[in-house]
């Protein structure tokens, strides 16, 4: 290890301290990018706090620009010496709702040790990124050897589109030789991973049709159609035996060439109960990163408190189909379409609303950024870079590939599978927090295109 690289290891050792105090004060702002849950006041008063943030740590032009969603992206940057590259680091300060406050076991909103790890709502997602920038950037600050641009998005979470379209109106403002999506994280607590593909996806909106009107069961029941058993059986022609997801057409056996997620470590991260199976015939990495899979998100029945003896007339239900790179969204949309109408049991009337099309992504995979971060990584860490997939989509990123095609993205994070991001009781390891700070510092000082 070079004395260079003690010294900065020593430095963002250093700034821990002050690391938690950050992630502290934004786990407190109440950042839900929703006013019909959270007064917009929260994510004003987060969006403020982080460019000030930024604008303290060394760069100089710093703004809260609207979006055409309504939300606020905290734009920062700073120009390099004369011929050395531009990076971008983007994150994103909007957060989750809790889900269900009783179900956490520490305060939703204030930061809490236990156990080793830091507790409360974005700790991971995506204000430890967040911290994680601030971190690198004091490390190596105020005088970068490079352009520095930073991005934090205000309401990634709730997938309205406002940063997308405000890179597509203004291209220049964030170009960049290369991007740091800090939106991701490891395979594990210390294991150095780049991620390297995410899913697209596809939402459809199911309306079932079979009586004009509810009917009574001991009446009507047997002969007469029902909506909800119609829906059932249609559900049902999705996945076959083993769990597969089966779309007629569409291709299911796939397999992941990368880093293989132990089916043990799954069903720990997952919380998958003692005794029930995983689903599918293939490896877990296959099942999560390299083939579809169809997820029913939600339906319209009647709850079980309160429900009679009627005959359901109609019912809806939400489904959400995550597609590998390399199978395009509207294809994936037909096909799920046609297998649909093809499987409606008993004539039932059966519409379909097409909800969201997401593109699939792959992240560089060669390039002097790339080689930059990896080393860095690996430095950091102390041993080698693997690789994953992300069975979630970061639209975002399609965005930027389509629109600086020569720039180098890449994906990584703090968000390693304990965090339980969007789940209550979120957390973050505080040590992936110094060794991703300590990776990008290196990377910052290091790179150049």
């Amino acid at each position: 290890m070079t004395d260079d690289v003690t010294a900065l290891r020593g430095k963002v050792s250093g700034l821990m301290g002050q690391a938690k105090k950050d992630l502290a004060q934004l786990v407190s702002f109440k950042s839900v990018a929703d006013p019909r849950q959270f007064p917009p006041e929260g994510c004003e008063q987060t969006a403020q706090w982080v460019a000030d943030a930024f604008a303290a740590a060394g760069l100089t032009e710093v703004g809260l620009h609207e979006t055409p969603d309504g939300s606020k992206a905290v734009i920062a940057s700073k120009p390099g010496p004369p011929g050395t590259p531009t990076v971008l680091l983007y994150c994103h300060y909007d957060v989750q709702p809790p889900l269900d406050d009783a179900a956490w076991k520490t305060p939703v909103w204030t930061l809490t040790d236990k156990d080793g790890r830091w507790y409360g709502r974005g700790a991971a997602d995506c204000k430890g990124n967040i911290v994680t920038h601030l971190t690198a950037l004091r490390a190596i600050g105020p005088d970068f050897p490079i352009g520095i641009k930073v991005v934090a998005e205000g309401s990634e979470e709730q997938g309205t589109g406002g940063l997308e379209k405000f890179v597509v109106a203004d291209p220049e403002l964030l170009r960049s030789d290369a991007i740091v999506v800090a939106d991701c994280g490891n395979f594990a607590v210390g294991v150095p991973t780049f991620t390297q593909t995410l899913r697209g996806m596809v939402n459809v909106v199911l309306t079932v049709k079979t009586l004009e009107g509810p009917m009574h069961s001991g009446m009507f029941g047997g002969p007469a159609p029902d909506a909800l058993a119609a829906m059932i059986q249609l559900l049902s022609s999705l996945r076959d035996a083993e769990g597969n997801t089966t779309i007629d057409g569409l291709t299911g056996d796939q397999k992941w060439a990368g880093a293989q997620y132990p089916s043990a470590d799954f069903r720990s991260d997952a919380g998958v109960l003692d005794g029930v199976d995983l689903l599918g015939d293939g490896t877990v990495s296959d099942l999560l990163w390299a083939r579809p899979a169809l997820t029913v998100l939600g339906m319209d029945v009647p709850a079980v408190v309160g429900s009679s003896a009627a005959i359901q007339p109609s019912t809806r239900a939400r489904l959400n189909l995550r597609i590998p790179p390399g199978t395009e969204p509207k294809q994936a949309c037909d096909l799920l379409e046609k297998h649909l109408r093809a499987h409606v049991p008993w004539n039932a009337e059966l519409d379909i609303e097409v909800e969201a099309l997401g593109e699939p992504f792959v992240a560089s995979t060669q390039g002097p950024a790339r080689s930059a971060m990896e080393k860095a990584m690996a430095t950091s860490y102390g041993r080698d870079v693997t690789t994953e997939g992300q069975g979630g989509s970061i639209p975002l990123c399609n965005v930027f590939a389509d629109t600086y095609p020569e720039a180098e993205i890449m994906l990584i994070g703090v968000e390693e599978p304990k965090c339980l991001i969007h789940a209550p009781n979120e957390s973050v390891d505080p040590s992936e927090i110094e060794h991703m700070a300590l990776a990008e510092a290196l990377f910052l000082t290091s790179y150049r295109a």
